[in-house]
Parts: C-alpha cells; structure tokens; sequence
C-alpha cells in the first residue's frame, strides 16, 4: 500500500463518554444513543482502523502486516517490529475517568508475562497487563479540559487537608505532616487507600460535608462535590486534594510519563500514546483495582503540571508538541485558504480534520482526496511528498524520525 487512504474509525462507548462531543464532530445525530467516549484511529488489536483497499474493506492492522515497510517506513518497521507504534485518539469526557497510572516498559514485560504464567485471560476483568508495551501519552484540548495529574507540593496537600479538616484522618495527616518528603508520601497515600472501608467512607461523608459548608471559593474542593455525585463514598473522591488540578486551554497539552497517577474529568481532547492498553486504577471506577501493583509503579515525586504550547516546526503552518516519546509526535496544521507541503523526510502520518475542510493529494498524481471535520487519513512512508489546501484546522499523529 502506498498511496493516502481514507480512515473509517472505531468508537469506544464507555459510560463516562458524552452523548454530544464525537457526534458533533462526525457530523451524527445528536444526542447520541448511547456515551460515546474514545475514537481510535490506528491498528490496535481491539478497535482497528479499516481502509478500502483493492475493492474491499481491510483492518489496518493486517494491511500493516503485509505491507510493513511500504506503510511504516524502513526505519520504523524495524524498530517497533512491524508495528504501527502509537494510538491516536479523539477523547469526550462526560464523566471523570478512573484515577490511574500507566507501567513503563519493563513493568509491562514482567507484568504481561507473569499474568499468562497465572493463566489470566487477556479480556479477564482482573487482568493488569494487556500488552508488553508502556504507554506514555499526550492529551491536547479541544474544548476547555480538566484533569488532574500527579502529586501536588506537599505542603499544599497539607493546606487542603487543614482546610476540610477531618479528626478521623488526624494519624494519617500526622504521616504526612511529620515526614514531608517522597517516603511519606507514600506512606500515606497508601494508609489511605488501604483503610477499612467503613472508616474511609465515614472520612469521606465528613470532608464532602465540610467542603459544602466552606465559605472559600477552591476549585479544587468544588472538584470533590462533583467526583462525590458521580463516584459516592469512593476513595478517588478525595484525589484533588492530592493531584494537581489542571484545567487546560484549547490547544494546550499535557505529557503524562509511567507512574503518573492521573484522571481525565470534564471535556474533548486529542490524544496520542505508545500502542497499549495498560491501565493500573486506583479509584473512581468499579472496574478491578490492584493497589498493591499500583503502588509498586507510582510516582510519588511532586511537581507542578507543565504545559506544553505547540512550537513552531520547520514545515510552514505546522507547529509541533514537544514530548519525549519515541512512539510517537503530534502536531497542529493550521490553514487559512493556504497550501501545506509536507516534509520530505517521514514516515507514517494519521491526519484527522478537526474544523473546516481540505483537499489532501500526493506529489505526481491529479487524485484529490476531500477531508472534512472529523474525517480522518492514513499517509504512507511511501508517499514521498504529499500537499494539502483548504481552510481547516487538522492534527497530525507521526513518529520521531
């Protein structure tokens, strides 16, 4: 294969999904029957892309295995073992998403191989590892985006702890209080999660109470009301308290490494991962939670959430974010009745139009290929140079070259 094809994409319609935001996009009926939460455009084993190829519908994932190289590029196809590397998505958050990390690499090996040795089925609700890949990410907002990510200061999450001020939780604030570095953390967050489950409701009753009764104006206490309405009585309620909350702009992204505890809460992004389904939950979800493993890969390190702005890139009306991931790059094409000319040296691109509409054609050939808002392609390493006219906002997902 080695010529731009049209996309036609899989939805995932998870309850946390929104009944608008995918519609809209895809030009469906709105409201949707149904949440839609995830479109996934790639060749991942559960929800592959199709393409129309030789007269017929194909997954892409087995058009990758038979045209590696043609699809991925040399260098690519060796180095990720004739895989597409990454897993780009469209994300409508109607609900707040688990609390969650992901494994880094040698984690997902060991994790992925001890379950079979335990003959855990790969669709097994108790199953930790799908895949023996890590899944570092990038979310990209749409539309105003919420979420937390990673451990706030130590001494904030002291601040907010004084401030709902609860006497049952006065020995777990004491472990943080009295060791204010990576171990207590620690310490604490897991006496947290691991307390008896009538005294962690009782604590939480307590603190969504006092919260409700709060004179100060906090978005991030606000945050526990609404995680309370929607999860009751669950530990992950009280995570704003623990997490940085991040409410990013249209345009802005952030960069989730292994071990970032993390939850999506409100709104639509664009996201790009490392191909993998590996997910370690630790509440706001009834799905499985394996506390001890999650403790065993995160983060406990504290830091300020880094927003990344799009730079601009060597190609004109292109800007790129910047992220440190082999698997994958994503950038912002952005047209104004303009021509965009793309780079001489790449490898497989996905383009998915986000606004407006254009026209997609390759170097030497008269075929026109029309994209429009929520209409996606697939681009060959084998397209040598392809060009794109229109008045249209799109994203790009490609690989570091």
């Amino acid at each position: 294969m080695k010529h731009i094809k049209v996309l036609t994409n899989k939805i995932q319609n998870y309850h946390w999904g929104s009944y608008f935001a995918i519609s809209e996009l895809m030009g469906q009926k709105i409201p949707s029957n149904i949440p839609q939460a995830e479109l996934w455009m790639g060749a991942h084993p559960k929800a592959s892309s199709d393409i129309m190829i030789n007269g017929a519908t194909e997954p892409l994932i087995k058009i990758i295995e038979k045209y590696p190289e043609d699809i991925l590029g040399e260098k690519t196809a060796a180095k990720f073992n004739n895989l597409l590397p990454y897993l780009f998505k469209i994300l409508a958050v109607g609900k707040p998403l688990s609390i969650q990390a992901h494994p880094d690499k040698k984690m997902a090996v060991e994790g992925y191989a001890k379950e079979n040795a335990l003959g855990i089925p790969l669709d097994a609700p108790n199953r930790n590892y799908k895949d023996q890949n890590h899944k570092p990410e990038c979310i990209c907002a749409l539309t105003p985006f919420w979420a937390l990510n990673g451990f706030r200061k130590i001494e904030d999450i002291l601040l907010l702890l004084e401030q709902v001020w609860c006497k049952d939780l006065e020995n777990e604030y004491k472990i943080l209080k009295e060791h204010p570095n990576h171990n207590g953390l620690k310490a604490f967050f897991n006496a947290l999660m691991t307390m008896e489950t009538h005294r962690q409701k009782k604590i939480i009753e307590q603190i969504v109470k006092t919260v409700e009764n709060l004179s100060i104006d906090n978005t991030s206490l606000k945050w526990i009301i609404k995680l309370n309405n929607e999860y009751p009585l669950d530990v992950g309620v009280l995570s704003p308290i623990l997490l940085n909350l991040v409410c990013l702009n249209p345009g802005e992204a952030i960069f989730l490494n292994a071990g970032t505890l993390h939850a999506y809460l409100d709104g639509m992004g664009i996201e790009i991962m490392a191909n993998s389904d590996n997910v370690l939950r630790g509440g706001l979800t009834s799905k499985h939670a394996d506390l001890p493993e999650l403790l065993n890969l995160l983060d406990f390190e504290t830091k300020k959430v880094k927003i990344i702005f799009p730079v601009e890139s060597d190609m004109e009306h292109e800007k790129i974010y910047k992220c440190n991931a082999d698997e994958f790059v994503l950038s912002v094409i952005t047209l104004k009745n303009e021509k965009y000319t793309s780079a001489v040296n790449r490898n497989v691109e996905i383009i998915i139009c986000i606004s407006g509409k254009a026209e997609i054609y390759e170097k030497g050939t008269t075929k026109i290929i029309p994209i429009k808002k929520g209409e996606s392609v697939i681009i060959p390493a084998a397209v040598k140079k392809y060009f794109i006219n229109g008045n249209s906002v799109l994203y790009k997902a490609g690989v570091s070259t």
